[in-house]
């Protein structure tokens, strides 16, 4: 498809040099803007390459001015650093409704990623989820080792949805088990147990630009009552009809975000959560242009997501990669581990990805190294103390950066190494 991989003079993070070539996946850092307590001086010494951000400031569906896109992008090369990817243009509720007013926020969509694309950033990650962004029950879960960590307990939220939200004919959605149990769990809960419950599941987390009420998210809840997965997913490829043809012509590469956690919250469709998904996905725009986010603790959260697997199936469509790890519960329940700890099978998936960058680069593609990011870590030593934006802390994620590029390390090693140059 024409305008999706850019010559070399289009594309000024492009990496030629041998020896980078055997530091792995692009390392890049999620970066909050200006006011993130972690500063790009500190993400800079953390061993990053790479920005990830967006301009959070607007989030309501305007499209961003090429002045401040130009400003930020200034503020992070003169810290040293590129932005190279963007996440995330926001989706305007009407397109995930697929109302009268969904066409006017998809040009402000595509009007924001020809911005970008016109100063150099071309990858869009971005999601598609109802009312909610991603979701945890608790942001200071203890780890064996003393860290603090993000849990998603099913139980707990199960207590919130059908007795504390109290969510019209929440308890259909449930097993007749979790039903008794949810009333038990919440029938422990101190009211501030109940308001720091409530805040950590519907106030929104960094990034997610939505946050709610109680009786808020009631109501955004009822907006979608006639929507299921069916018409959740039409409204997406509709989407994309018209995005996708915009990104192929100024070469931006979109990639979509799986759900967080990926099986249905609050009755709402759920529509990025399986492989089964992702090839439907690609299958409604089939083009290099339409790609997606491998957020491996997201997929992860669900045994049957086999990400080796995906990481072949989808190679070619993999524009960005979020490197982290969770435990499993038989309950839905998980907990967000050491990168190299954990569910996932990291170093299979690392080395499939560097087999995928390394096709890439063979086949000759100019801007072939794939940007990956540390996503999350816990909160280690005097981070526990600082204000810090939860699973954005600087000690966790420069640990799980450490423990990724030694992977990748040992994978393009030129004697030890299979995707050596």
């Amino acid at each position: 498809m024409p305008g999706v991989f850019k010559s070399s003079l289009e594309n000024p993070h492009r990496v030629t040099d041998g020896a980078e070539a055997n530091q792995g996946l692009q390392q890049a850092w999620r970066w909050y803007g200006p006011s993130d307590p972690v500063t790009l001086a500190d993400i800079r010494q953390a061993g990053a390459e790479a920005i990830v951000t967006a301009l959070h400031e607007t989030y309501d569906g305007r499209p961003w001015t090429s002045d401040a896109i130009a400003s930020r992008n200034k503020m992070i090369e003169k810290a040293g650093l590129a932005w190279s990817v963007v996440e995330s243009i926001p989706i305007h509720p009407s397109i995930k409704l697929g109302t009268d007013e969904a066409p006017t926020y998809t040009e402000h969509f595509a009007t924001t990623m020809e911005r970008l694309a016109d100063q150099g950033i071309r990858t869009i990650c971005y999601n598609f989820m109802p009312v909610v962004d991603w979701t945890r029950t608790d942001l200071r879960y203890p780890m064996r080792n003393g860290g603090l960590t993000l849990r998603f307990d099913a139980m707990d939220f199960a207590a919130y949805d059908i007795c504390i939200l109290g969510r019209a004919d929440a308890e259909a959605d449930y097993t007749s088990d979790m039903v008794a149990k949810a009333h038990e769990r919440a029938a422990t809960l101190s009211s501030d147990a109940i308001k720091t419950l409530e805040t950590t599941v519907i106030a929104g987390l960094p990034g997610s630009e939505l946050s709610h009420s109680r009786e808020g998210i009631r109501q955004k809840i009822t907006e979608f009552a006639t929507i299921d997965d069916a018409q959740m997913f039409a409204n997406l490829a509709t989407f994309l009809k018209v995005v996708v043809p915009r990104a192929e012509a100024c070469g931006a590469r979109l990639c979509i975000h799986p759900d967080d956690p990926p099986f249905p919250l609050f009755g709402l469709p759920r529509v990025v959560s399986t492989a089964a998904d992702y090839q439907a996905l690609m299958d409604a725009a089939p083009s290099p242009a339409n790609g997606m986010t491998l957020c491996t603790g997201s997929l992860g959260s669900r045994p049957d997501n086999d990400l080796p697997a995906m990481v072949e199936q989808f190679g070619d469509r993999i524009h960005f990669v979020h490197l982290r790890n969770v435990t499993r519960e038989p309950d839905g329940s998980f907990i967000e581990s050491d990168h190299l700890d954990g569910d996932v099978d990291m170093v299979a998936v690392l080395n499939g990805l560097l087999a995928e960058q390394n096709r890439r680069r063979a086949s000759g593609h100019d801007d072939w190294r794939i940007p990956m990011r540390p996503d999350h870590g816990p909160l280690l030593l005097d981070d526990q103390t600082k204000t810090t934006n939860p699973g954005y802390s600087a000690i966790g994620r420069l640990k799980g950066l450490a423990e990724l590029r030694g992977i990748m390390a040992a994978l393009t090693h030129p004697n030890l190494g299979r995707h050596h140059a």
